[in-house]
């Protein structure tokens, strides 16, 4: 079948080419969304663990030298983490935006180059193919940011292990 508009003649889009480009971007913006989530409750633990660390050095009295001195060699640590987080967290929500705008530009490119608007579906597929890279950057981005966020959260735990085998054998 033919479909006639203003530009050449057209074939006929199978549902499923339409389908294709609306199922990768939500795909993607599935992944992003279950990472900000992921994010979000790896940020709140951050913040836990920052006031834990503050609420134990302003007892700084019944604390060994040794626990005061990694506890204040944790702040910095802590902030540094928290930072992260949010740039991840900030990665994925772009990516949300992108994939999110990546599909309905798809659909709309789609409907325009089925009506003959060859110049219009031109721009859109430029736009959404911009847009979907902007979201795998963003994801690519934030994933960079946990993984070094995840090897502070070990140098804590090594700091942590190294004051507990400093205590005395019970």
């Amino acid at each position: 079948m033919v479909i006639k508009g203003k530009g050449p003649p057209m074939e006929f889009v199978s549902p499923f080419q339409i389908l294709t480009l609306i199922v990768a971007p939500a795909v993607l913006t599935n992944s992003s969304s279950v990472l900000s989530l992921g994010t979000s409750n790896r940020f709140a633990r951050a913040v836990d663990r920052s006031r834990a660390l503050y609420d134990k050095l302003k007892v700084a009295d019944s604390l060994t030298p040794s626990e005061k001195d990694i506890f204040t060699r944790q702040l910095p640590l802590i902030r540094l983490r928290a930072l992260l987080l949010v740039r991840a967290l900030t990665a994925f929500y772009t990516s949300v935006g992108a994939f999110s705008a990546t599909a309905l530009t798809s659909l709309i490119g789609a409907g325009t180059e089925m009506y003959g608007y060859t110049s219009v579906s031109r721009f859109l597929t430029v736009l959404a193919v911009t847009l979907g890279c902007l979201g795998v950057a963003g994801l690519v981005s934030g994933t960079g940011l946990l993984v070094r966020e995840t090897w502070l959260a070990f140098k804590f735990l090594e700091m942590e292990v190294h004051m507990g085998e400093e205590l005395p054998a019970q």
